[in-house]
């Protein structure tokens, strides 16, 4: 997997600040890794912790009164800022315009705060890129024509097209199910 995409990890903290309220930097990482975050991103708990002080220097967190703890020291907590709320609109929306499968995956696990239409217009704006690229990985192919030779590129540009077409069927997949009413998204709620 690639190494972490800031945009990625800030939609993340962001957005479970957002949803739970207050949290502790360890309540944030508990909670992102009981969604298993790390088989689906590359994110790990120091850019969990990293990514938490950078939105409060930032100003899209801010900290709350220090838990006291019986156990050790006191815990800060933090809430989502004005700012913090459209700095996560903001992220979300490039996350589900994104071919990055990581960053679209942090956009579809919050995908439901943003309204039915706007979330299929962003996923059929993503549509089009995914496929424009994958396009553009096969009309490339000519350059190399020797695929028997180091580095093998035509066949890379196969896996590599191949990869981009079957991104392409899910999220074409992922608007039938919003087409169809599945999810309830926040202009519902």
């Amino acid at each position: 997997m690639a190494g972490v995409t800031a945009p990625t990890v800030r939609l993340l903290v962001l957005g479970v600040v957002r949803s739970r309220g207050e949290l502790h930097g360890y309540a944030i990482h508990k909670e992102l890794t009981s969604w298993r975050v790390d088989t689906w991103t590359a994110v790990k708990p120091p850019s969990i912790y990293h990514a938490v002080k950078q939105l409060a220097r930032e100003g899209f967190l801010c900290a709350a009164q220090p838990e006291g703890s019986p156990r050790g020291p006191s815990r800060v907590s933090y809430a989502v800022t004005p700012a913090g709320q459209r700095e996560f609109l903001s992220l979300l929306q490039q996350a589900l315009v994104s071919p990055d499968i990581e960053e679209l995956g942090a956009g579809i696990a919050f995908m439901r705060c943003l309204p039915r239409a706007r979330v299929a217009e962003l996923l059929r704006t993503q549509l089009g890129t995914t496929r424009d690229i994958e396009t553009q990985l096969q009309q490339m192919k000519p350059q190399w024509p020797d695929t028997g030779e180091a580095p093998h590129a035509g066949h890379l540009l196969d896996l590599w097209s191949g990869s981009f077409a079957a991104h392409a069927v899910w999220t074409a997949g992922m608007l039938d199910r919003i087409a169809a009413g599945e999810f309830t998204f926040a202009d519902e709620a």
